[in-house]
């Protein structure tokens, strides 16, 4: 007889959480399977229309998950499960080569992330979510050549010349800025004097983001230095509110100055691997250098 595991999943008819046990499935190491028809007890109660539930279910993994499940996943008809010739449907999930995969509704945050622990599927802590994204990064910019390799790093020298620690000439190799052959990877590429990356930042008359007010993009250079005016940009933009009462003078910004910069280096540091986004926080908190122009 069938029963529940880790790898295994019943459910008796198609209900809103298949995408969150399909996330679980294809973040979990071994994959599993899903089966629609199914009840507690692993008896089969059987289903109709087949058809037409195998394409709501190919719909909703295709479109509700993020990144991309084609070809992780099989939808078919299983007519002798545990000998019960009622028909039911089998999910094939294998695990993906993209953890973590989520809910597209709920984004890549302990709300959209799931694991199997067991037989149940279980929300992903926020460290967990952030080491399988810095692993999946690892596979991806560290191992991509630059088109460009003809790179300079002046601007990020200046940075770490401002810190107790210096560049030497195996900075590229200390800080994983190349490939296994050698070569500047994409990383190098977005620390490098000039790339074609920048930064956006939009300023809008309400919460809505359709009354555009202003539109200022920053980068095209190193993104220590592309951060660094960002943070300057929001350091104007952060207004300071007075309120003068018979004991003192209370002043407050709009939005904690500190949570704002951590913020904004945070979001840019996911976009980094382990150890180089290391590198980039530390140059950022040790610098004080005016943003270069």
């Amino acid at each position: 007889m069938i029963i529940e595991s880790h790898r295994i999943e019943f459910k008796r008819q198609l209900t809103d959480s298949l995408e969150k046990e399909a996330v679980a499935f294809l973040n979990y190491r071994d994959g599993g399977v899903i089966y629609i028809g199914v009840d507690d007890q692993g008896a089969a109660i059987g289903l109709t229309d087949l058809d037409a539930l195998q394409l709501i279910i190919k719909d909703r993994l295709k479109n509700n998950i993020m990144p991309s499940v084609m070809g992780l996943f099989d939808v078919i008809v299983d007519n002798e499960f545990d000998n019960s010739q009622k028909p039911v449907i089998k999910i094939t999930l294998a695990s993906g080569l993209e953890k973590p995969y989520y809910l597209a509704k709920r984004g890549m945050s302990p709300k959209g992330c799931f694991i199997r622990v067991g037989s149940a599927s279980e929300p992903m802590t926020s460290r967990m979510i952030e080491d399988l994204f810095a692993r999946r990064l690892r596979h991806s910019i560290g191992n991509i050549a630059s088109r460009y390799q003809d790179l300079s790093f002046e601007q990020l020298k200046i940075y770490y010349n401002e810190t107790p620690l210096k560049l030497n000439q195996r900075f590229a190799h200390n800080l994983e800025l190349l490939t296994k052959e050698g070569e500047y990877n994409y990383a190098a590429y977005l620390l490098a004097d000039n790339n074609g990356c920048s930064i956006k930042v939009a300023k809008y008359a309400g919460t809505s983001r359709v009354d555009l007010l202003e539109n200022e993009e920053y980068g095209f250079c190193c993104l220590v230095t592309a951060t660094k005016a960002v943070l300057e940009k929001l350091k104007i933009e952060n207004k300071t509110f007075t309120k003068i009462t018979d004991a003192e003078r209370l002043e407050r910004k709009l939005i904690d100055s500190v949570a704002l910069r951590e913020a904004v280096i945070n979001a840019i540091i996911g976009s980094f691997e382990n150890q180089v986004g290391k590198q980039f926080e530390f140059i950022l908190e040790k610098s004080n250098l005016p943003v270069s122009k």
